[in-house]
């Protein structure tokens, strides 16, 4: 019994480590896709799908030109605010998905 309690609780942390690495809406290529444009924007650095904005070295400006690029890129107007609240390339594809579906 015990050993069944392990493992459904061993799904639910499987399950819910899923979730932070592509959020319902956002496809998993658009997260790397978003990874790889911080990337790009913080100095060629390797950025995982989690990993925070602020942590990595970002500033305003830099936020500011990655949000430009996300609307050249996708077409998908996104606020300064909300990009700095999303804070991970992973919620920053979700709101851009959002913005593709309208939602």
């Amino acid at each position: 019994m015990e050993s069944r309690l392990r493992a459904h609780r061993q799904g639910e942390q499987n399950a819910a480590s899923d979730s932070r690495a592509a959020p319902e809406g956002a496809p998993e290529s658009l997260v790397r896709e978003v990874a790889a444009l911080w990337g790009e924007h913080l100095g060629g650095r390797e950025v995982g799908v989690d990993d925070d904005f602020f942590a990595l070295g970002g500033n305003s400006l830099i936020g500011i030109r990655i949000v430009d690029r996300v609307m050249h890129d996708y077409g998908v107007e996104l606020s300064v605010r909300d990009f700095y609240l999303a804070q991970t390339p992973a919620r920053v594809a979700e709101l851009i998905e959002q913005g593709r579906t309208g939602t």
